[in-house]
């Protein structure tokens, strides 16, 4: 059995009731609201292609539909990608601007995150450019320059409520992954270590080996069987190519405002929602929401 969800952003919430009655009359099932004006899902749909059908009725409007099993709903296990994902940033770029280097860097990292580019060469590619660039700065870079993605310390508090286990997983730095891990609320963090000469000044290199595609998914795979974790209540959550191969792995991978690659592979895309969109993926309403 399976659940057909429509999601809006909090920020925009046009999901109607009129619109929610044409998706249920060509779809069929049980209506249930999770939050009014944002989610709401569909029991038991009987059309044959109920996220197709819905997506047509839906039309423009910023709304994502995704259908989900019903069995083994709420996860146990979430695993994370932290740039353009749990923040609104691609870490590495904001510190080639600081250097003045930005539009070069972020092409890179474009052609990274698309797929374009083997990740372990574009990342000693990037971070070489970035020698000689002092801690303070980086820190600085960290403290000013970066956002938290919106719903993101809402959907790590619920769950970990709930008694899941969440990870970020970053093939960014640590400088930035343990910061932004510990305010969010992660239970653990992943993620590449700049190197730094006895000045405090980036050497243009990074400890190897490198957390790439491979990591990331050996370390859901890793973390789910340790704590005894079945394979389908794990989720995984990321934006770029390196991300696709823990997607596929998970139990439920979502593909959240993702490169069109990814979003076209992954299980469930995520294109308007904010991070809230994988609690009601889940089946969480609004006032069982940590906020």
């Amino acid at each position: 059995m399976s659940v057909l969800c429509l999601i809006a952003n909090p920020t925009e919430p046009v999901l109607t009731p009129a619109l929610v009655d044409a998706v249920h009359r060509e779809t069929h099932g049980e209506i249930n609201w999770l939050a009014q004006g944002i989610a709401c899902e569909i029991v038991a749909p009987r059309a044959a292609r109920p996220t197709e059908m819905a997506r047509e009725v839906i039309g423009s409007a910023p709304i994502d539909a995704a259908l989900v099993p019903l069995a083994n709903r709420r996860k146990k296990l979430l695993v994370a990608d932290m740039d353009s994902t749990m923040i609104e940033q691609e870490c590495i770029d904001e510190l080639a601007a600081a250097l003045g280097i930005k539009q070069q860097v972020a092409e890179i990292t474009e052609r990274a995150m698309r797929g374009e580019l083997d990740f372990a060469q574009a990342l000693d590619t990037r971070v070489a450019l970035l020698k000689g660039l002092d801690k303070k700065i980086v820190e600085e870079v960290r403290r000013e320059r970066i956002t938290f993605a919106p719903g993101g310390r809402a959907l790590i508090q619920t769950m970990r409520a709930y008694g899941a286990y969440t990870a970020l997983v970053s093939g960014g730095f640590t400088l930035f992954a343990e910061y932004f891990a510990k305010r969010i609320g992660f239970d653990e963090f992943r993620a590449n270590v700049l190197e730094f000469d006895t000045e405090s000044k980036l050497t243009g290199t990074v400890e190897k080996p490198i957390v790439d595609k491979d990591t990331k998914r050996d370390t859901l795979v890793s973390l789910a069987r340790a704590r005894g974790i079945i394979p389908a209540l794990t989720m995984a959550v990321g934006d770029g190519a390196n991300d696709l191969d823990m997607l596929n792995a998970a139990g439920l991978g979502v593909a959240i405002h993702a490169k069109p690659m990814v979003a076209e592979q992954a299980e469930v895309r995520i294109d308007h929602g904010d991070l809230t969109a994988l609690l009601y993926l889940q089946g969480y309403a609004d006032e069982d929401i940590v906020r």
